[in-house]
Parts: C-alpha cells; structure tokens; sequence
C-alpha cells in the first residue's frame, strides 16, 4: 500500500479529489464507489469544485441503514444528495445506494451487485475507515470474499454514528446493506482516508499489523493498488510513511 501523510485534512481531502478528478477526465464514464461519513465530506467539497463532468459517470455507494427511507436526513441517499448529487451534474439515473426499504434485503443485495458488474465494476473505490477497522459497514469477522449483503451494526459503530441521531444509540439502525469486501477489492483502485489522533491506532494495525479478519481494512494488504491518505495525526504513530 502506498501511503501518503499530509499536513492536514484540507489538504488530505484536496488531493483524494484530484486523483478522482482526474480519472474522470480521463475516463468520463468512469465507475465511483464512494463513501459516506465526516471523513470524505472535504473530499465532497474539493470535489464539486473540480474542472470535471460528471454527466457519464456511474457512482455506487457502499452502504444504507435498513429501514431509513431515502428523506430520512440521515440516510446516506440524502447525505449524498446534499454533498455531492446537487452539485455537480450527475445523471440521477447513475447514482446508486443500496434502498434500505426494500422488502426483500437479499434480493436489493443481489440486484446491486448485479448493477456493478454491468458497469463493468469499479474503477475506484474511497474509503473511510471505523475505529473498529471496518470498511463500508463491514464490521469485524465479516468474510473477506463477501458480496454486498445485509448486515448488523456492532455497537460500538452505532455509538460512533450516535452523534448523527441527536446523541442517542436508539436512534441508530441496528441493520445496514453494505458493499461486502469481496466486492470492494475487485475495485481497480482503492483510496483509503484517515484523519485524526483518534484514528491513529486502526490506521497502524491496518497498515503494519498482521492481515487477519478481526480488522477488516488489513484486507486491504491483499490489493496491488491502494492508497492510503492521512493528515499527520491519523500518521503519527506509523513506524513508516512511505
């Protein structure tokens, strides 16, 4: 994995949208899984400023709560819809999430894996990553070959994600859909992001501990083509930056 440090988040944030910025012009067609979260929302800013269109692009999201309508203000589709969706001129027919309401979550599960493949798959993937290590919702244990599928949230996710919902654990889906880890190293490029102290210890037990599934982002090791981009507190424990 390469790994690159900056001084800080603006500047973290500024250059995971140039590398995607510039695969868009490149590839004006090009498949973008992307993120949700308080990590990627200066990637979303730097983003919607970029000298890029977005008319042919295809994005696929990583995960939705289970049973959050899409005007829920804290479902993922309207996160997007206010960081990225409104802003640049994406095709809402191109713009997929997971529908945390369907009535049958395994067969919602099946039909998007089935979309990314006729997509062609992914040509770049970004990633946040949870105190836990998980990446997307996959949480701990989660099977390194898995597809996109329904899965519960560990508690300690749901009190990460409690700021969200007014400061309660209550108001926080137990459930998620998530684009499984098989599916996310599939993807012909990875960007994972990390800023912050508190994110110091997962980011070196991924990129310097041993790969094992009690850490889901150290899946990443596997992959011929990750990036890892830090501010310097998420870095400063790593023995090595290059």
């Amino acid at each position: 994995m390469r790994v690159e440090v900056f001084e800080t988040y603006t500047d973290l944030s500024q250059r995971t949208a140039d590398i995607v910025a510039d695969l868009v012009r490149r590839r004006p067609d090009a498949v973008l899984g992307l993120p949700t979260g308080s990590t990627p929302e200066g990637f979303y800013r730097a983003l919607v400023k970029a000298d890029a269109s977005f008319r042919q692009v295809r994005t696929f999201n990583l995960d939705e709560y289970v049973g959050l309508p899409q005007a829920h203000p804290q479902s993922y589709f309207s996160f997007m819809n206010s960081h990225l969706y409104s802003h640049v001129d994406l095709v809402p027919a191109n713009c997929h999430i997971p529908n945390g309401m369907a009535v049958d979550p395994d067969a919602e599960c099946r039909r998007y894996e089935d979309l990314i493949r006729q997509a062609g798959g992914l040509d770049v993937v970004v990633l946040g990553i949870g105190l836990n290590g998980h990446i997307g919702f996959n949480e701990p244990g989660s099977p390194w070959d898995a597809r996109t599928r329904r899965v519960p949230l560990a508690e300690n996710t749901r009190q990460a994600n409690a700021r969200f919902f007014g400061g309660s654990v209550d108001g926080v889906p137990s459930e998620a859909l998530t684009m499984g880890i098989g599916t996310i190293l599939e993807a012909r490029q990875i960007l994972l992001l990390a800023s912050g102290e508190a994110k110091a210890e997962i980011i070196r037990r991924t990129l310097e501990g041993e790969s094992d599934i009690s850490v889901p982002a150290t899946a990443l090791q596997q992959h011929p083509n990750v990036t890892v981009l830090l501010d310097r507190a998420a870095a400063r424990v790593l023995e090595r930056t290059a």
